[in-house]
């Protein structure tokens, strides 16, 4: 696995963009176009429905699966099989049962090259690994302290008991793993539902637009203070940097920007709504700039805090921590767009717009998997 380094790049791009976004109606006499800011976010929400069904819980799957883990049961599997098929040549007189030791030593040789490398973040209290039994067998073989057929039938009893070991209990063990990841992501959709139905909402944009042609009023009230609002649409923006943070703990750069690339195009239009609904709601510019400031940096400060929290963790960890984002993914990128879906007036625009945010998000993953920039392992 290449050792993980912090996007420093990406933090500074959340940061410098949400301020953009954000202060920008506060300085300047844009307020913004209604129908433009819905285009803009049905766009943004299709792009960020895209990655996280095609790139943020597929890849915390796969790391929920073992499927990263270089120095995991992939390899231990693949040195099992070799070591039988040398075993079968053996048992149809190809070669011989020194030979066979010596053939076997190769593999063992070749596997423990690539263990060293990640030995310490191996636990020291381990159980002896494949490799390690097998290890001990041809060191017994190399003293005479058994004679080479002998040293074959243990190596052959240990690879066994780990086809054995491996088979037992796997289906109870990946129904409990399918459990948690389905779990994963339904808690960050629900824990996402659950600020909403409290009041701290995060579609602020379809809260504070002019309604002077339906309701012939143009402030709308809300249940609960400012600043709750803020701290909620914070918490979101948190959620956005806890998804980059733990794909940079766990993925390769690829994944990690395709999630930062569509987190930062939602980050703009989010940010510029939060700025005209501040300005809308408060009668200080100076709190309007706190609440930009506040939501602006809650997204790269949550990269730091959670990078680092998973970095030296198991990648089940990581993986947990991206399966959680996606399900905060999937309920933003609901919630910006079914306002306007379910509106007969903007229904079918807005599903326009979310589709060519999705199509568009496709495009760009499937052309850099096809050029190889998207590597799944590590």
């Amino acid at each position: 696995m290449t050792e993980a380094s912090l996007p420093v790049e990406l933090i500074a791009l959340t940061l410098i963009l949400a301020l953009i976004g954000g202060l920008s109606p506060i300085f300047s006499k844009i307020k913004g176009n209604k129908d433009a800011l819905r285009r803009v976010t049905g766009l943004a929400s299709g792009i960020l429905l895209a990655s996280a069904v095609l790139v943020v819980i597929p890849e915390g799957f796969e790391l929920a699966k073992g499927g990263h883990d270089e120095h995991g049961h992939a390899d231990e599997d693949a040195l099992a099989g070799s070591t039988a098929l040398v075993i079968l040549e053996l048992g149809h007189g190809e070669i011989t049962a020194s030979e066979a030791i010596e053939e076997i030593e190769e593999l063992i040789g070749g596997h423990d090259e690539d263990e060293h490398e990640g030995k310490e973040s191996h636990d020291e209290d381990a159980e002896e690994s494949l490799s390690e039994s097998i290890e001990h067998v041809i060191e017994e073989v190399e003293s005479g302290e058994i004679t080479a057929s002998t040293g074959i039938e243990e190596i052959e009893e240990i690879v066994t008991s780990h086809a054995h070991e491996e088979g037992h209990g796997a289906e109870e063990e990946e129904s409990l793993e399918n459990l948690t990841i389905g779990l994963a992501v339904l808690v960050g959709f629900v824990l996402m539902l659950a600020l909403e139905g409290s009041g701290i909402g995060h579609a602020v944009h379809e809260e504070h637009h002019d309604h002077e042609n339906e309701h012939g009023h143009q402030h709308v009230h809300h249940r609960v203070a400012p600043l709750l609002l803020v701290l909620g649409l914070s918490l979101h923006s948190a959620a956005d940097g806890l998804a980059i943070g733990s794909a940079a703990a766990g993925a390769s750069e690829a994944v990690t920007a395709a999630v930062a690339l569509a987190v930062l195009i939602h980050k703009v239009p989010a940010a510029f709504s939060l700025g005209v609904f501040s300005m809308h709601e408060r009668g200080d510019r100076n709190d309007s700039i706190r609440d930009v400031v506040l939501f602006s940096i809650a997204t790269p400060l949550m990269i730091v805090v959670s990078f680092y929290a998973l970095e030296g963790l198991d990648n089940h960890m990581i993986a947990l921590a991206m399966l959680f984002s996606g399900g905060t993914f999937l309920y933003v990128a609901a919630v910006d767009t079914l306002p306007d879906i379910h509106n007969p007036e903007t229904g079918k625009e807005a599903m326009m717009n979310v589709l060519m945010g999705v199509i568009l998000m496709a495009i760009i993953l499937f052309g850099a998997d096809a050029a190889g920039l998207i590597e799944h392992g590590h």
